[in-house]
């Protein structure tokens, strides 16, 4: 390096703009300073370093423990240079330092080499790198014997990134990253960091703009916000307890399976004295016996990815690849997910990639250009919520994004993605104004590369981890949601059916004497309810921004309001379709839900409460132990109306039926809902197969705080009624559903 060279280096180095600091300090060819043929002739090598706040420098031959000497002051700001004397053989040194009244021994950050391969970054370019969270972040890590943290970070148009910490005083100037120009990768080894240490990267934007400090997009963990640095922490090396759930889990998953999902905001499920957050140890000793009680067999979390801002509930975040440190550590929740395994219950996680928020330490703008989002506001923004969107195109975006999905089913065990607002995904016009948003290539409203990317995840998901599902929270009549990828379909194994949702909310919540003019939207359902594999959701969306309570949409008194929510509840859970039920309303919460409160378990001191509490227990019984309520729920042959047109009286009728197989009758049962106050005696309906059927779940049962009235065994006769050659004279309570299934086995 002449002496121009060294200047200009040394200049950019103060100045923290330099791009290539391993090309200066550490060990080079020369002499310290650059040039000059004295100097060459003295040294043929020499060490340089950047430690601000030093007042001495010493180099410390580690293999004799020899001190070398004093590094000379280059300059007042803390660079010093040490010109190696000449025939000293291979170096390997170390740094002895005094700085603030103290000595100590310090290990070169830039003596090491880049821990990334060719490989790793052409695949990265490329998009392919399925394991890219395994080079980029932090990783503590031992190089040639050290111990230390390797830090690396996607910021291709970026003039300078360093990493900024405690461990160097939050100084960019200090640890300035290596630029590997062809994949915009920075990445540096610094020696001591251990897991536990706070960073973010500093990043100089390429017009010199020094922009606010970044949280590691790759981060494992984080602050407890609203603090918002990264913190050290690995992969770690859990000792996981569930080998016999994730042997078995690809036999609880399918189509002809019963899946019962519990979703739950673990900031708000119960919380400890004071209003305190609970644990990931207290959630497990506490929330995972409720649910195995209850007969749920799944728990959906809402997302855990860390996130700043608590009123979004999870939907707005800002470390994908971090669990939230509110409830404790990444091996916490590992612990968590393996309770919840052991207990024989699946995890679910809400995973939120149609969207970002915009504060300032996220992804947006991350090296000064639109990196992850879209430059043009037409693609890149949600106007109604004030949301950056990810470039889908964008290879190393698509990598990020890919990546994750599988992170969580293979760090940490997770057993399905339910994919967070997939239309707003698809639709290049999604909540857009003519004029407001640009068409696809070949002009039209579909998001290409959105559909693309996510075929690739559910395609990835099913043939990687088997017994893992993904859901699809889609809200428009998109085709093939969940239809496989080779036949044209998105590639999801279940579909949210909000539909069914809207028209049967609206249908209950109005007066009973109103309801045999809206008898459709109780029935509509079924005109396509084969169409995808369905899971009917009642879930946090229906019960906040005023909203209220399921409960609480209940019309008429007290006793009505509690008989129409069990017969709602009774009759969801008959409907063909999974289900899925927000936490409270399973033991019906009078409130809307508020995600800085615990919900109200003092209500299950009241014999209302706890008659729906334990009606969802039965019917999540019944659901697993009969087979018709659950083999067929995404097949035509597994229903069949026997009276839909009853609107008069509110009623409607109908079969469920199981497998089917050669030389066997198939499990059937019949549901029967009465949407009205009025009790119905000798109520004749059709079925299928003569002699005698019994009751085995009415909603209007005295366990459940019901009237108590009903059937107990009926002996069908032999007068035709709905197509069929036998039927039964029932009675049927005031809002309720009753099942019934021939007797026997």
């Amino acid at each position: 390096m002449n002496r121009q060279s060294y200047e200009e280096a040394a200049t950019s180095l103060l100045a923290a703009t330099n791009n290539n600091p391993f090309a200066f300090l550490g060990p080079h060819e020369g002499p310290a300073e650059g040039g000059g043929a004295g100097r060459q002739d003295a040294s043929s090598r020499c060490i340089r370093v950047f430690r601000p706040g030093a007042e001495t420098v010493s180099v410390i031959d580690v293999r004799t423990g020899t001190d070398l000497g004093a590094m000379r002051r280059l300059h007042d700001d803390g660079l010093f240079g040490f010109d190696v004397p000449r025939g000293h053989g291979t170096l390997h040194y170390r740094l002895r330092v005094r700085e603030d009244g103290r000595v100590f021994d310090v290990e070169d950050t830039y003596r090491f080499g880049s821990i990334l391969s060719d490989v790793d970054r052409y695949l990265l370019g490329e998009g392919t790198h399925l394991e890219i969270y395994r080079k980029l972040g932090a990783h503590p890590m031992v190089v040639d014997g050290v111990s230390g943290t390797a830090f690396a970070v996607w910021a291709p148009n970026a003039r300078r990134v360093s990493v900024v910490g405690d461990f160097n005083r939050w100084d960019g100037r200090v640890n300035p990253m290596r630029f590997h120009p062809g994949s915009g990768v920075w990445d540096i080894f610094i020696p001591d960091v251990q897991r536990g240490a706070r960073y973010k990267y500093e990043i100089c934007a390429s017009d010199g703009t020094l922009l606010p400090e970044k949280f590691d997009p790759y981060a494992f963990y984080s602050e407890v916000p609203p603090l918002s640095a990264s913190v050290v922490w690995g992969l770690g090396d859990y000792a996981w307890n569930d080998d016999a759930w994730m042997r078995r889990r690809e036999d609880t998953a399918g189509r002809d399976q019963p899946i019962s999902i519990y979703e739950v905001h673990l900031g708000s499920w119960m919380r400890g004295d004071g209003n305190r957050l609970l644990t990931y140890a207290e959630l497990a000793e506490r929330l995972v016996p409720y649910v195995k009680e209850m007969g749920f067999t799944h728990i959906e979390l809402l997302p855990v990815s860390e996130f700043p801002f608590d009123g979004s509930w999870g939907y707005q975040p800002i470390g994908l690849y971090a669990p939230t440190s509110r409830y404790g550590t990444p091996d916490d929740f590992r612990a968590f997910v393996d309770t919840v395994h052991q207990a024989g219950i699946g995890v679910i996680l809400d995973w939120v990639v149609g969207h970002f928020p915009e504060d300032a330490h996220g992804l947006g703008w991350f090296d000064g250009t639109h990196l992850y989002e879209h430059a043009d506001p037409r693609q890149g923004r949600h106007m109604d919520w004030g949301t950056l969107i990810f470039n889908y195109g964008r290879n190393e975006v698509r990598n990020f994004l890919i990546a994750n999905a599988l992170y969580w089913l293979e760090q940490f065990h997770i057993d399905g993605l339910r994919v967070d607002a997939v239309a707003s995904m698809l639709y290049l016009d999604y909540s857009r104004k003519e004029g407001e948003w640009i068409p696809n290539r070949y002009g039209g409203r579909e998001n290409l590369e959105a559909i693309s990317l996510l075929q690739q995840v559910n395609t990835l998901v099913y043939d990687r981890f088997p017994g893992a599902v993904t859901m699809a929270e889609e809200s428009t009549a998109w085709p093939m949601v969940s239809r496989p990828v080779h036949l044209g379909g998105l590639g999801f194994g279940y579909k949210w059916n909000m539909g069914w949702m809207n028209d049967t909310l609206r249908y209950i919540s109005l007066e009973p004497v109103h309801r045999r003019y809206h008898q459709n939207e109780l029935t509509f359902g079924l005109l396509y309810a084969f169409t995808e594999n369905f899971v009917l959701p009642l879930s946090h969306d229906e019960v906040v921004h005023g909203k209220g309570s399921i409960l609480g949409r209940m019309p008429g008194d007290a006793w009505q309001k509690f008989a129409n929510l069990r017969a709602y509840y009774a009759y969801m859970w008959a409907h063909p379709g999974k289900k899925l039920l927000f936490m409270g309303s399973e033991f019906g919460q009078g409130r809307e839900w508020n995600y800085q409160e615990s919900l109200d378990w003092h209500l299950l001191d009241y014999e209302w409460h706890r008659g729906v509490s334990t009606l969802v227990k039965d019917l999540n019984r019944a659901y697993r132990e009969i087979p018709a309520f659950h083999e067929c729920d995404a097949e035509g042959d597994g229903f069949s109306w026997i009276d839909c047109t009853d609107a008069e009286q509110s009623v409607i009728a109908f079969l469920r039926f199981g497998k089917r197989s050669e030389g066997q009758e198939p499990s059937v049962a019949l549901v029967v809902c009465n949407f009205t106050p009025v009790p119905r005696t000798g109520y004749r309906l059709g079925v299928p197969r003569a002699g005698t059927w019994r009751e085995v779940l009415n909603s209007d049962s005295a366990y459940y705080c019901g009237s108590n009235q009903g059937n107990d065994r009926i002996e069908t006769r032999p007068v035709p009624s709905h197509g069929h050659m036998q039927s039964l004279e029932l009675t049927l309570p005031p809002l309720s559903t009753v099942y019934l299934v021939p007797d026997g086995p």
